[in-house]
């Protein structure tokens, strides 16, 4: 076992996280996937292997060290981009079964090419917009736990994110450093998606220290029949209240 992966391991037992060998490899053969197929498709601008295991697949885990996973069955990640934090959280916890969601072919090509290759189980792919996938009634109100990370303003999130979610379940932002004005400005979008904030989880990551911020909110009802507006509206006219 290199240092990597010794770091790697002893980083997520302070987290109460054991990973197999087997694990381990699939985690390793993920990282040469994604840097080989980053020299053909723009997936990702960190390519170094400490910096990978550290800030995509121990940041895509540190959804767990909030939501306990035992306790989740579906979980759909939207806008998942090169897979995160969705592909390192069904390697970390098997039983998940996963649903990933992104606007861009290309990118769930590489993805079907990583779910074979680590021979991941109970993993679906779907090439579509958020806006277009969440009406469809296998999708809406269907899931214990939605995730996104970084890819949009949490007003936004909300209404690309919340109609995924069953009652009762959790939607997981996953944030950068400040969030406070997001937070505030995220209120009216949350009130009309059937959304309540629980709780914002600050954390720093390993070695370089950034902050980070597990944003959790849980769907009090099932979402309104108008929402989500048609694909492109949330990004274009967010659900804020104008000053």
């Amino acid at each position: 076992m290199d240092k990597v992966h010794a770091a790697f391991i002893e980083l997520l037992a302070v987290k109460g996280i054991t990973l197999s060998d087997r694990q381990l490899e699939q985690f390793e053969h993920y990282y040469r996937e994604l840097v080989d197929w980053n020299e053909r498709m723009n997936l990702t601008g960190i390519t170094e292997r400490e910096q990978v295991y550290i800030k995509h697949f121990y940041d895509s885990l540190s959804v767990s060290f909030f939501v306990p996973m035992g306790d989740v069955r579906t979980i759909a990640d939207i806008g998942s981009g090169a897979g995160f934090p969705s592909i390192p959280l069904k390697i970390a916890f098997p039983h998940l079964q996963v649903t990933i969601v992104d606007s861009l072919n290309k990118r769930i090509q590489f993805l079907n090419h990583v779910v074979t290759t680590l021979k991941l189980s109970d993993v679906k792919l779907i090439h579509g917009r958020a806006e277009d996938t969440s009406r469809l009634p296998e999708h809406r109100d269907q899931y214990d736990v939605v995730t996104a990370r970084a890819v949009a303003r949490l007003a936004v999130l909300n209404e690309f994110c919340l109609p995924f979610v069953r009652t009762s379940g959790v939607f997981v932002a996953m944030k950068g450093n400040e969030i406070g004005d997001e937070l505030a400005e995220a209120q009216y979008s949350l009130k009309e998606l059937k959304g309540q904030w629980m709780s914002t989880h600050p954390f720093e990551l390993p070695v370089e220290h950034s902050v980070r911020h597990i944003v959790t909110i849980k769907k009090v009802a099932a979402t309104p029949k108008k929402y989500p507006r048609k694909a492109g509206t949330p990004i274009k006219d967010p659900l804020i209240i104008s000053s």
